[in-house]
């Protein structure tokens, strides 16, 4: 009796140690200490291997990491394990779900519905959350099930945090319906730090980001470790350009966090911070760690792009390759950005590869048509730059006016004018001095372009803007690297302007003065020589 005893307080010593460490590895996942989480639940798999709960956390773990083909795997071991536990179908079903298989996924749905005997609020919860988050939305269900997992457990503070989710996905505009269900999350677990945190970002996506703010504070008053509020508290703290106080946040973040996962986050941060060089060294420490998912690769590429070739001379060179091993191992149902065809496109653009740079911008603007203005211009300028002036134009002329501005204008006027098409150079340069009427070079582009319109100096359509430009050069700043050579073009047009106007004075001051920038001047010394002769 006494060893029957024992027997069943070990098996109850074992359960809740079992319920203890699962719960412990849940909440690491939840905080998105992802690494850890993941020892944890390979660690509880080894000691129980037919529990069909830990397969179905572990492979959640692994779908807040995007490693979809682990999650499957995970899931489909746990029905194998356990075939009578419902989550795993619905994880099974979330994978083919974000893999679109949207048919395949409903039937794994519907077993685990039918395993339950539709009295598992979690099943229901679990297949709405896929509903809310996935590319591929069906928020109408989503509210439906949430609304079957409310009869189940209305006390359930999770079921309102979700509705809120799909309520504003169903309508992003107006929060009010979101933050009520929330709020009504809070009102059952008051020590509900994800449902304070979701309230703030609800604020910031409002703009209001000084309640955010609160709000992620007061996430950390009630769980002093949640990591994702100081996540949350850095990035507001960018928008607000106080990027001191989000590295901060992000240090305590990475104390927190100090997963491969995080770093990665961290380097995102930095990314959107300009950071660039900073984002290579931190993403090439984590593929030296072993960490090269897709993301690496993707930011890498990005990085790589922004940093330009003015630091690094293969920089685009390196981009490339990383945008190309971002694609090679995202595969075929990896949820891309508009962004990633964007940087591919405007890459290939720069390395000279312009008709793949053009099928990739395609597809960046089927994703998001709103990229198309900025993906010709930046192609514009990198044809313009390779001297491929046609080309450049035709990318300039896909662009409507109201979207270009001055320096849109600058650039195309360059582009028209090397194509010799003076006249649409003439508008756009018109353009630019109406609006930066005292941006000096303009006026020496529109002269050139008015002398072309005038070869023979019948009307001297270039004089007054030659003659402008030298008034908005201070006299001490003509010797100038960047001022010099324009002035000396500026000064010998006015000077046989004058001459042919038969006024030797006038002619005589802007010679000297392209004399004083450059003594070995032959078309000075012409002059001077000229006058001495005709002494």
């Amino acid at each position: 009796m006494k060893r029957k005893l024992s027997l069943s307080c070990l098996i109850c010593v074992y359960g809740t140690w079992m319920s203890q460490t699962l719960e412990s590895a849940i909440k690491k996942s939840n905080n998105e200490q992802l690494d850890a989480a993941t020892s944890e639940f390979l660690s509880l798999i080894k000691a129980s291997p037919d529990k069909g709960e830990i397969y179905f956390y572990l492979g959640e773990n692994y779908l807040k990491k995007e490693y979809l083909d682990s999650a499957e795997y995970y899931y489909q071991q746990g029905i194998q394990r356990n075939p009578t536990y419902a989550l795993n179908y619905v994880g099974y079903g979330k994978a083919l779900w974000y893999k679109e298989k949207t048919e395949e996924a409903k039937a794994q749905f519907f077993k685990a519905v039918s395993i339950s005997q539709n009295t598992n609020a979690d099943v229901y919860r679990e297949i709405a959350e896929v509903y809310i988050s996935a590319k591929q939305k069906d928020l109408d269900g989503a509210i439906d099930l949430l609304n079957k997992a409310i009869k189940l457990e209305p006390k359930n503070a999770r079921n309102y945090i979700l509705m809120g989710d799909a309520l504003l996905e169903k309508n992003p505009t107006d929060g009010t319906p979101a933050i009520k269900q929330y709020n009504e999350a809070i009102k059952l677990n008051p020590k509900s730090a994800t449902g304070i945190l979701r309230i703030g970002k609800l604020y910031e996506r409002a703009r209001n980001y000084q309640l955010a703010l609160e709000h992620y504070k007061k996430a950390i008053e009630i769980e002093s470790n949640f990591a994702p509020a100081y996540r949350e508290m850095a990035e507001l703290y960018h928008l607000a350009n106080m990027d001191s106080k989000a590295v901060e946040m992000y240090q305590k973040y990475l104390e927190l966090n100090n997963s491969t996962e995080a770093r990665y986050r961290y380097a995102s941060f930095l990314f959107e911070k300009g950071s660039y060089e900073e984002v290579i060294k931190e993403m090439e420490y984590l593929k030296n760690q072993g960490f090269d998912n897709p993301y690496v690769n993707r930011i890498l590429a990005y990085s790589y792009y922004e940093l330009g070739d003015k630091k690094d001379k293969d920089a685009y060179s390196k981009a490339l390759k990383y945008i190309n091993v971002f694609f090679d191992k995202a595969g075929n149902y990896f949820k891309y950005l508009p962004s990633d065809y964007k940087y591919k496109s405007l890459l290939l653009i720069k390395l000279g590869n312009d008709s793949l740079g053009i099928i990739e911008m395609n597809k960046a603007t089927q994703m998001d048509s709103s990229l198309a203005n900025e993906l010709y211009k930046e192609m514009a300028k990198t044809a313009l730059k390779n001297k491929k002036y046609e080309l450049a134009i035709g990318y300039f002329d896909q662009l409507k006016p109201d979207v270009m501005n001055a320096q849109d204008w600058f650039e195309a006027g360059r582009a028209y004018y090397f194509a010799k098409q003076f006249e649409k150079a003439d508008t756009s340069f018109g353009n630019v001095i109406s609006k930066l009427p005292n941006f000096d070079v303009t006026y020496v582009w529109k002269a050139r372009v008015k002398a072309n319109l005038d070869p023979k100096n019948e009307k001297w359509l270039a004089l007054p803007y030659y003659e402008k430009y030298l008034l908005l050069v201070k006299s001490e700043d003509r010797s100038n690297v960047s001022k010099k050579s324009n002035v000396i073009e500026a000064c010998e047009y006015m000077g046989y302007y004058f001459a042919a106007q038969k006024n030797k004075e006038k002619a005589t001051e802007y010679f000297s003065i392209i004399k004083d920038l450059d003594p070995n001047n032959a078309k000075a010394q012409a002059f001077f020589k000229q006058g001495q002769k005709k002494k």
